[in-house]
């Protein structure tokens, strides 16, 4: 089997349960900003409008149509649009709160701390590859205690880049000292992580917590982090 060095994992939806960990924190905007009364009458609608909307955005972002400010702001201004609310000191307000509140959850995957502790014992060097912001990422490192794990935290802010384009990956290369032979990616998303990989020439491991059809091919598939103690 090849031997891999350095271990370069995605952040959120792969190791960090965004899903979860929005969820938790809307609930308690939803309160705080007393939102059923200004008319958001369902919650779980309100949650799962969001989510698309944020899974929108972010694509749009990746591809560089929209900067950083809009994505932070729209996805909560749609999110209340949907409920007939266009109210711009809210959705600002919301998104400040918001950004100030999520990164302070701790849930994890299944298995999370015992398979980077598991990995860490086997002597391979574990980095992020992340195409969040900055402050917010290392703050969920570390309120979930997943930084002590990492040697390198690449971001896109950082790295002036962002997952697929090559140069994300070529400076996390530069920083690390490691080389696409040497390292593998280990995410959850197709088109950014695992595409991404290959764009380098890099291996990778396809992290399918949702058991999604996979329209290109990764190295490896998993459905969940402990099976990636038969890839390591």
């Amino acid at each position: 089997m090849k031997k891999y060095t350095h271990l370069f994992f995605d952040l959120d939806h792969t190791l960090w349960d965004f899903e979860a960990n929005a969820r938790a924190t809307l609930i308690e905007l939803y309160s705080e900003m007393e939102l059923a009364e200004r008319g958001v009458h369902d919650f779980d609608l309100f949650y799962r409008n969001y989510l698309a909307h944020n899974d929108r955005l972010w694509e749009r972002y990746r591809k560089g149509y929209i900067p950083q400010a809009e994505l932070r702001v729209k996805r909560m201004w749609l999110s209340l649009l949907d409920f007939k609310i266009a109210d711009d000191k809210l959705s600002t307000r919301m998104s400040e709160r918001f950004l100030e509140m999520l990164p302070t959850r701790n849930l994890l995957f299944p298995y999370t701390i015992e398979i980077l502790g598991y990995l860490r014992d086997r002597n391979y060097q574990l980095h992020l590859i992340t195409n969040g912001f900055e402050t917010v990422q290392h703050s969920k490192l570390r309120y979930s205690g997943l930084d002590k794990f990492f040697g390198e935290v690449i971001t896109s802010e950082g790295s002036n880049s962002l997952k697929p384009n090559k140069e994300i990956f070529e400076y996390a290369f530069r920083k690390t000292g490691a080389t696409a032979e040497s390292g593998i990616m280990l995410g959850d998303t197709l088109d950014a992580d695992i595409q991404g990989a290959i764009n380098v020439g890099m291996d990778q491991v396809f992290v399918n917590h949702t058991r999604i059809e996979a329209s290109i091919k990764p190295t490896y598939t998993v459905h969940s982090l402990k099976e990636l103690e038969a890839i390591f």
